[in-house]
Formats: structure tokens, C-alpha cells, sequence
């Protein structure tokens, strides 16, 4: 059955977007990058219907309404999330449909005592005989004559009852779950992110995938010096980041203790640090020409460690031939590790594992880095077998979306 037909009352989840709305002539194609990555996220789920509206975008979940929910929190692009019913376009049946729905959400309020609530209806249908102040007041009414704890507050009220009067039939709803925000993955391209398994690049890779990035990974294992568990460490921190973008993440181990073997061996250890941060930057433009990636993402953050100076990065940058963005440039380590918790990093990247930053580690680190002692320094390797070296041996692990 639809919505108009009389009578029906159907589970849909109705979703809704902020940024998108400001995309002008682009904005369909951003509304159709959203509906594709609600699909694919569902589709472990189960089948789903998703219907884009003005302004809004219907999903009709076959089954596990409440599972489809969850999973659609981590889809970029939605700013909120409501389970509704659908009833006809006439008053009637929408007032009843709302006592339902309101009787249902009082039915699960965590506690006794009074409870603000108001209606808010909006209506794109201009069509409908009554306005949405009318509609709100009439329905209102009705509610707060179900319950004497009930006191109507349209400022700030703890239970608020939507009512979305379209042309196809009006979604009613009591609940609203937020959406993480951000643009649709895949509507800004593609990116390689400088994985470790440290707190930071997780969250780099989660902030960038939220700006529309979609992501591929590339991490860096100095074997034998290091164990496998490092190694199962990342594969696991993107298998995490995966559910947040509908392809498969494609992570890349290269290995890369010979480059630092040779870099220790060419002297002057302060600038070691800076050397293996100019070398991780050659090896990942090189892989994001396979990834058709147009920027590379890293976790740093300005002044957090040695290597982290404006001088160091300016040095470090010098080696890429793609735009480094750094979404956590001016993040303190508090304001990253909140973010770490919420998306479910901060406790595998909290266990102790050595990653090949660690190794031959200087006593005294170099603060402000010179280009021209860099470049000197490296004109002691062979800079390109190294490079070619660390591609060949690049090992490709591939992890499909989590939810």
C-alpha cells in the first residue's frame, strides 16, 4: 500500500540533511551520492526502499527498523534521523495517526512527573486547508487532554511530536536521532590518509571523510624490527573507519625498515624523524596515483610534537607532489581524543604497540628544520631505488564496510 491510500500506517525512516540544502545547482547530484551510501549502508541490513523528496529522503526499510536507524548515524551527509508512520492527507486521520505515535513515545519516557511537549508541523504541501499553526494547535490540543503531567512548551519541550505534511501523505514522529553531519562520502573525491596506530590519524581520517572525502589508507611496517601486531593493530583501526564511507577501504602495508636503515646510516640523528616523515610523504603520492587519490591526509597537529613545528612540517610537505590536508592542524589532544571515543578508535589506539616511527628514535630531535640540510642529508641515498623498493613490496589488504 502507499501512503495515500486510506487507511495505512507504514514504518518508514525519514532523514534529513543541513549542508546540502546550500548546494544550489549541485545539490542533486550531493542528494543522489547520499541516497547511493544509504543504500549500501542497509544492504547487510536489509533491503530498503529510499525515495528522495524535497528536502528530505525516505527510507523504507523491509525489517529491522531500529537496526537500519544505528547504521544510518554513521552515514555522512544526515543531520537526523526519525522513525515515522505515514497517514493519508486528511486531518483526521493525521491527528489519530499523532495520538498513536504520542501515546507510543509517552508509553517509553524514562520518568515520572510533568513533560513539556508542543507539535511542530511543517507542510510543503500548500494544498492541505489547514496551516501548520493551525494544525500544531489543534493536534496540541488534543495531546495534552491525555494526560494531566503534560504542559505545552514550544520554546524548549522535552517531547516534541513532528508532523511532515508532503504531497504523497504526512509523516508523523516522536523520535529524532542525530546524524553525524558532514557532506555525502565520495562528493569531494578521494584521498590517501597516513595511517598509524596512534590516537590522532584515525581521527584525521574520520574528520576528512565527514568533508566528503572518500578514503583509502596507507600504512608503514619496519619488519622485522617490528611485529605483526602492529600491523593487525591498523588493519583493525580501518576496519573501524570503514563503516563510515560504502566501498571497501583499501589499506596499504608498506614496508619500510630499509628506508630507515639507510636514513640512520646517513648520519646527523636529530633529523631522522623529518627524513622518515619525507620519505612516508614520496611513497604515498606515488600510491595515490594507483588510488586516483587527489591529497594526502596525515594527523598532525601543530606544535603536538618535535616533528610537528611549522618549520618540520614545511620541510616534511616539501616531499609530496599532492596538497597535505591536516584537519587536525590546530586540535589540542583533549578535543582529538573525545572524538577518538565517540567513533570507537580511542581504545585500540590506546593499546601499546611499537610502530616504525618509534625506530632509531634521536635523542634530541631537530625543532626547526632546514630544506636545504634535508635535502643535503638525502643526497646520500638513493632516494628512488628506496622509493621503488618500498612500492614493490606494498602489500594491498582490502575491508569492506562495517556496520
Amino acid at each position: 500500500m502507499t501512503a495515500s491510500e486510506p487507511g495505512d500506517v507504514a514504518d518508514v525512516i525519514l532523514v534529513r540533511y543541513g549542508e546540502l540544502a546550500l548546494k544550489g545547482g549541485n545539490r542533486a547530484d550531493f542528494e543522489r551520492q547520499l541516497a547511493n551510501n544509504i543504500r549500501v549502508a542497509l544492504e547487510p541490513i536489509t533491503p530498503a526502499k529510499v525515495e528522495r523528496s524535497w528536502g528530505r529522503i525516505l527510507v523504507r526499510p523491509e525489517r529491522r527498523l531500529e537496526v537500519a536507524m544505528r547504521r544510518l548515524q554513521d552515514v555522512f551527509g544526515l543531520t537526523s534521523i526519525s522513525p515515522a508512520r505515514v497517514a493519508p492527507l486528511e486531518f483526521a486521520a493525521i491527528s489519530d495517526l499523532a495520538e498513536r505515535v504520542f501515546d507510543e513515545a509517552l508509553a517509553e519516557w524514562p520518568r515520572p512527573g510533568p513533560l513539556r511537549f508542543r507539535v511542530r508541523t511543517t507542510r510543503s504541501e500548500k494544498s492541505f486547508p489547514l496551516t501548520s499553526v493551525e494544525v500544531d494547535r489543534a493536534v496540541g490540543g488534543r495531546l495534552k487532554e491525555r494526560d494531566a503531567r503534560l504542559t505545552v512548551d514550544l520554546a524548549e519541550p522535552e517531547l516534541l511530536v513532528g508532523i511532515d505534511v508532503r504531497t504523497e501523505g504526512a509523516y508523523v514522529f516522536a523520535r529524532r536521532l542525530d546524524g553525524p553531519g558532514g557532506l555525502p562520502v565520495g562528493t569531494l573525491g578521494r584521498a590517501l590518509c597516513l595511517i598509524s596506530g596512534g590516537i590522532d590519524s584515525p581521527v584525521a581520517a574520520y574528520l576528512a571523510q565527514k568533508r566528503g572525502l572518500s578514503m583509502a589508507y596507507v600504512t608503514y611496517h619496519a619488519a622485522p624490527f617490528i611485529g605483526e601486531s602492529a600491523k593487525k593493530k591498523v588493519v583493525d583501526l580501518v576496519r573501524v573507519l570503514s563503516r563510515f564511507q560504502p566501498r571497501h577501504s583499501r589499506l596499504w602495508v608498506v614496508p619500510f625498515a630499509a628506508a630507515q636503515v639507510a636514513i640512520r646510516d646517513v648520519g646527523t640523528s636529530s633529523y631522522r624523524t623529518v627524513l622518515y616523515r619525507r620519505m612516508m610523504q614520496r611513497i604515498a603520492s606515488r600510491l595515490a596515483e594507483r588510488e586516483e587519490a587527489l591529497a594526502l591526509v596525515t594527523g598532525e597537529s601543530l606544535g603536538q610534537v618535535a616533528s610537528q613545528t611549522l618549520e618540520n612540517l614545511t620541510c616534511i610537505q616539501a616531499a609530496a607532489t599532492l596538497p597535505v590536508i591536516r584537519p587536525l592542524v590546530s586540535f589540542d589532544k583533549e578535543e582529538t581524543v573525545r572524538i577518538a571515543r565517540r567513533i570507537g578508535t580511542f581504545e585500540l589506539s590506546s593499546v601499546q604497540e611499537p610502530d616504525c616511527c618509534t625506530l632509531f628514535m634521536p635523542t634530541k630531535p631537530v625543532i626547526r628544520g632546514r630544506p636545504e640540510l634535508c635535502a643535503e642529508l638525502e643526497s646520500r641515498l638513493d632516494i628512488a631505488r628506496l622509493v621503488e623498493n618500498a612500492l614493490a613490496g606494498a602489500e594491498l589488504v582490502s575491508i569492506p564496510p562495517q556496520g
